[in-house]
């Protein structure tokens, strides 16, 4: 086989779960990194190298890059979050929390949490994706986009259809435009010039490789198997392309990075290939009336595990409820459907929402993100690892969430509430996806961009106003309440409620009314 079947791509989840939706600090930029990576890697016994652990993160981040603790640990959770866990590693953090009475406990635990050091740099890295540029923001619409669309769009409103998060030719093109960056970005110190930068001498590790698997994987043509980017440039008849020294053990820089940029292509299972390639799923029906028509698309049936996708667009004025296979673990995208019912009530691996109207959305557990854009006057009911919202107008989340729920640019009258809904296979699917029921963080939202402190953009629901959802559709399995119950505020006003209808259909009966007085009343 020679080298020239050799096809790389870079990976979506990093960028659709990982890229926070927010542009980032300003000290993530390539200049800071840097520094981080070399003061962590000459800091190997400090618990910063090859993992680094919170408490290590913790101080450089806080006390170096001055960011707030809580932006720290959302973004080294967030990368932990991507991290391959099982659901019973995951559901066993979930009871050490839970276990923990006081803020200094939950530090303790967190204290010995870890993560791929390399790993985390380039995570960090590619939160640029979502950077605010002048010169685009002056040419044309930048994220987050400015809350001056229309309040209604209608259904023929052309636009971007996906965000960059979900565009696998910016995924592309992010990492091509910045690969000399991140090479270097996971340089042994040595390798480097006193300004941080590689010569033509420099040597990549084995280890950096591995890191950039991250991103990066990829195939040999005619071959179904995924390989993870190390396994491919370490392939003895690659050698010389790749640069690969066996008396060094290293990777020629140069090398390297020309035989990266000669192997890199579309990702075959990203967003445009669903869109192009995809299997169309007729899960919608053609309204009368409307000129649009649903498009439902998956690549399940060629896709391996984690790479997943399920893209649906323009459902109008229907129900639409599934549990299936083809959404197990998928990566799902919901755009521009309105004055709709949608179930998925299967465990996915993360949903994105987007300019969607006057809709109801039940979804089956969240395993990574749960995010919002564009959308107004949408109910959305879910237990998810995390929720992120931004430019979002009148909508309410019933929402049960291990994670602060995070609201970002944009957002007007925004409502938290609690989780109030189950169907049958509900708590089989938490367990898939290790999300346990405390420790449950729907009311304590997390303010990231803060336009203006004087009003609040959100608000809890107020018992009174709070009722139970049921899902009308029959299912097998075991769960037939709501997992770990309500909150006693909102149980206590469900029961009021519940009393007030008892006493007056006592009333009514001790009456003794006739047929059409009973109707009158």
């Amino acid at each position: 086989m020679d080298e020239s079947r050799v096809l790389l791509w870079v990976k979506a989840e990093p960028f659709i779960v990982g890229a926070l939706q927010v542009p980032p600090p300003s000290k993530f930029s390539l200049h800071y990194l840097r520094k981080i990576s070399t003061y962590v890697q000459i800091r190997a016994t400090e618990r910063a190298y090859p993992r680094l652990y919170w408490s290590t993160w913790r101080h450089i981040a806080c006390g170096k890059l001055q960011l707030a603790k809580d932006l720290a640990w959302l973004y080294f959770e967030i990368f932990d979050s991507l991290s391959a866990k099982t659901p019973e590693e995951r559901l066993e953090w979930s009871e050490v929390l839970s276990n923990c009475t006081s803020e200094e406990e939950v530090e303790k635990q967190r204290n010995q949490l870890s993560v791929d050091t390399l790993q985390f740099l380039l995570f960090l890295y590619i939160q640029q994706l979502n950077k605010v540029s002048l010169r685009t923001s002056l040419i044309g619409e930048e994220w987050p986009s400015p809350k001056n669309r229309s309040q209604s769009p209608g259904l023929t409103e052309k636009s971007n259809c996906f965000n960059k998060n979900w565009n696998d030719y910016s995924h592309q093109a992010f990492v091509c435009d910045h690969l000399s960056d991140l090479l270097e970005l996971l340089l042994d110190p040595e390798q480097l010039t006193a300004s941080f930068h590689s010569t033509h001498s420099s040597l990549v590790s084995r280890e950096a490789v591995v890191a950039l698997s991250f991103l990066i994987e990829g195939t040999i043509s005619r071959a179904t198997k995924i390989y993870p980017l190390q396994e491919l440039a370490l392939w003895q008849p690659l050698h010389a392309d790749s640069g690969f020294s066996k008396s060094s053990k290293a990777f020629c820089f140069y090398k390297l990075e020309a035989w990266l940029r000669s192997c890199l292509t579309g990702n075959p299972f990203g967003t445009s290939a669903c869109l192009k390639s995809g299997k169309k799923l007729a899960w919608a029906h053609q309204v009368e009336g409307t000129t649009k028509r649903a498009k439902i698309a998956c690549n399940t049936h060629v896709a391996p595990r984690m790479h997943r996708m399920v893209v649906m667009s323009q459902v109008y004025k229907q129900t639409l409820a599934k549990s299936s296979d083809t959404l197990v673990g998928a990566h799902v995208k919901i755009h521009r459907c309105n004055e709709s019912f949608i179930y998925l009530l299967s465990p996915l691996r993360s949903v994105t929402i987007e300019k969607c109207r006057s809709s109801i959305f039940v979804l089956g557990p969240v395993a990574t993100t749960l995010h919002l854009h564009g959308c107004d006057n949408v109910k959305v009911i879910a237990v998810c690892h995390r929720l992120s919202i931004s430019s979002t107008t009148g909508c309410i989340f019933h929402i049960l969430t291990p994670t602060r729920p995070l609201i970002l640019s944009g957002n007007q009258t925004v409502t938290f509430a609690p989780f109030h809904t189950h169907y049958p296979m509900l708590e089989d699917h938490m367990a898939r996806t290790g999300l346990a029921t405390v420790p449950n963080y729907w009311d304590n939202p997390m303010v990231v961009c803060r336009e203006n402190s004087e009003t609040s953009v959100f608000r809890l629901l107020p018992p009174c106003e709070f009722y139970v959802f049921i899902i009308p559709f029959e299912m097998e399995g075991d769960t037939t309440e709501i997992p770990g119950g309500l909150p006693s505020a909102y149980q206590k006003a469900l029961g009021q409620r519940e009393q007030k209808i008892q006493i007056w259909q006592k009333t009514v009966k001790e009456a003794h009314l006739t047929k059409a007085l009973e109707i009158q009343g």
